[in-house]
C-alpha cells in the first residue's frame, strides 16, 4: 500500500515538473496529448534520419556518420526548442539545404564540404544576429512574397529533379539533356542499387497513403518498397540485375538489398571525421557571398513560414494577432543552425510536418521535447539506414519536392510583375541546378519587371541592394 502511494506522488511531482516546465493547463493539454503529438510528428519528419545522410554522403562524408549527426544534431535542436520556447515544433537538417550543400556547393562549385559547412556556420551565425536585432523584421518585409513563395517553389522543383534522377527515372541524354530511363532496368550503377521503377512506386505509394492520412505514410512507402526490391533479390537469379563497369567489385557480393539486421549500439567514433570539422575561414570568400546568403535566405523564410503557420494551427496568438514565444522560437532556430555545424549538419530548420503533431492536439514545448527524445532513440537504427536502398528513399524526395512546389497557388496570378518574377525563380533553381542562380535570377527579373512596368516605388531597399549583388555577382564571378 505504501509502494502504490509512493508511485503516486512520484508521478505527481513528474506531472507538476512538467507543468511547469510547459504550462500545460494554460495550453488546455496534458502529458498524454503532447507525447502522442510528439510521436506523430516524428514518425511524419522521421525519414530525414535517412534522406539526409544518403544526399549528403554523396560528398564523400561517410554515411554511419552523417546518420548518427543528423539524429544528435535533430535531437538538440527539438529539445532546445521546447526547452527554450515551448514550442510544438520539431527541428532537422532542412531538405533542400543538404541538397543545394551537396548538388551546389561540393558538386557544382566544387569547394570542399568543410568550407561548405563554414559558409553554414557563418549564414548561422548571422541568422542568429538578426534573430536578437530588428534585421530579422526589416528582411522579412523588405522581400515581396511572390519571390518568398518561389525560393520554396524553386527548391521543391530542385529536389524533384534530384530525385527523379538518382531514382534513375530520368536519365542524360546528349541530344535533349534528359530523358526517361529504361523503367525495367534494374542493375547496379556507380552509386549502388538502380530500379526507376521502384523509385516511382515508393513516391506513388506516399502520395496515395498521403492523400488518404495514412499515419507514417513517408515510412511505409519507403518500407514497402524496400521489401519489395528485398524479396527481388531472393527470388529472381543474379543475371537479372544488370551490372555497371563501375559497380562489378562490389555489386555481386552485395545483393540488390542486403539485410543487416536493424539495430546496433552507436558508435559514435563514427562522427570523428566531420564533427568540428567546418573550415570558416575557408568561407571567408567574396566568390562565396551568394551561397551564404542562399542559406540564410531559405532558412529564414522556411522557418519564418513554419513557425506562424504553425503558431495558427496550436492557436499561439492572442485575440489581437500576436504570436506569443515567436521572437523565442526564432532564436532557438537559428540556434541550431550553428550547433548543427558542429555536428556536420547543413542548417537545421523549422519542419513544416509538425503540424501533424499540432492537428492531434500538440500545444507545448512538451510535443517538442518527444520529438527530439524519438531522434536520439533513432541513433540506434543505423542498420536499416545503411539496408534502405537510395531509389525507395528517393521516391520520398519526389513526394517532398511536391509538397513544396504548391506554395505557387499563393502567387497574384493577374500581375505578370510578381508572377513572372517567381516562376523565373522556380525554373531557374532547377534548370542551372543551384539554388543561389535561381534567386539571383528573380531578384533581377523582379526588380528590371518593376521598373519597366512603371512601379519602382514598389521595389524594397532591401531588393535594391539584393539585385545590385547578384548583377555583380553574375559580372565578376562568373
Amino acid at each position: 500500500m505504501e509502494q502504490v502511494s509512493e508511485n503516486y506522488e512520484n508521478q505527481a511531482k513528474e506531472v507538476g515538473l512538467l507543468e511547469r516546465l510547459f504550462k500545460l493547463s494554460e495550453h488546455n493539454t496534458n502529458v498524454k496529448t503532447e507525447v502522442m503529438a510528439g510521436l506523430t510528428t516524428f514518425v511524419t519528419m522521421s525519414y530525414i534520419m535517412f534522406l539526409n545522410p544518403i544526399i549528403m554522403s554523396k560528398t564523400g562524408m561517410p554515411f554511419d556518420g552523417l546518420f548518427l549527426a543528423t539524429c544528435l544534431g535533430a535531437a538538440i535542436a527539438t529539445i532546445l526548442m521546447g526547452l527554450y520556447a515551448n514550442w510544438p515544433v520539431g527541428l532537422a537538417p532542412g531538405m533542400g539545404l543538404n541538397a543545394f550543400f551537396t548538388f551546389s556547393v561540393v558538386g557544382a562549385m566544387g569547394y570542399s564540404w568543410q568550407i561548405a559547412l563554414g559558409a553554414v556556420f557563418l549564414s548561422g551565425v548571422i541568422f542568429v544576429l538578426m534573430s536578437v536585432t530588428r534585421l530579422r523584421e526589416w528582411m522579412l518585409d523588405s522581400i515581396p512574397m511572390s519571390l518568398r513563395l518561389a525560393m520554396t517553389a524553386g527548391v521543391g522543383l530542385f529536389l524533384g529533379f534530384i530525385g527523379l534522377r538518382f531514382t534513375g527515372i530520368v536519365v542524360p541524354n546528349p541530344d535533349n539533356v534528359v530523358a526517361i530511363a529504361d523503367l525495367t532496368h534494374f542493375g547496379f550503377g556507380k552509386f549502388g542499387p538502380e530500379a526507376p521503377a521502384l523509385g516511382f512506386l515508393s513516391f506513388l505509394l506516399i502520395a496515395v497513403l498521403s492523400y488518404r492520412k495514412v499515419f507514417g505514410a513517408v515510412l511505409i512507402g519507403i518500407g514497402v518498397t524496400t521489401l519489395v526490391a528485398f524479396i527481388m533479390t531472393w527470388v529472381l537469379p543474379a543475371d537479372f540485375f544488370v551490372i555497371a563497369e563501375e559497380a562489378k567489385a562490389w555489386a555481386p557480393a552485395s545483393g540488390f538489398v542486403s539485410y543487416n539486421g536493424l539495430l546496433a549500439v552507436p558508435e559514435f567514433s563514427a562522427l570523428e571525421p566531420i564533427l568540428w570539422k567546418a573550415d570558416i575561414a575557408g568561407a571567408f570568400q567574396v566568390a562565396l557571398i551568394p551561397v551564404i546568403v542562399t542559406f540564410l535566405f531559405v532558412n529564414i523564410f522556411d522557418t519564418a513560414g513554419t513557425l506562424m503557420g504553425v503558431a495558427e494551427r496550436a492557436k499561439l496568438q492572442d485575440k489581437n494577432g500576436k504570436i506569443h514565444g515567436l521572437s523565442k522560437s526564432l532564436k532557438a532556430d537559428s540556434i541550431s543552425s550553428v550547433i548543427g555545424t558542429g555536428f556536420g549538419c547543413p542548417p537545421v530548420t523549422s519542419y513544416v510536418e509538425s503540424a501533424a503533431g499540432v492537428s492531434v492536439g500538440g500545444r507545448t514545448g512538451l510535443t517538442a521535447v518527444t520529438i527530439g527524445l524519438l531522434f536520439a532513440v533513432g541513433m540506434f537504427f543505423l542498420p536499416l539506414a545503411q539496408m534502405l536502398p537510395g531509389f525507395a528513399v528517393d521516391g520520398a524526395l519526389i513526394y517532398v519536392a511536391m509538397l513544396m512546389m504548391s506554395s505557387l497557388k499563393g502567387l497574384d496570378w493577374e500581375d505578370l510583375t510578381e508572377y513572372a518574377p517567381a516562376v523565373c525563380t522556380t525554373i531557374m533553381m532547377a534548370f542551372t541546378f543551384s539554388i543561389a542562380n535561381g534567386i539571383a535570377f528573380g531578384f533581377i527579373t523582379y526588380t528590371v519587371l518593376k521598373v519597366g512596368a512603371g512601379k519602382s516605388k514598389e521595389i524594397s531597399a532591401g531588393v535594391w541592394a539584393l539585385t545590385a549583388l547578384f548583377v555583380a555577382k553574375f559580372i565578376f564571378l562568373t
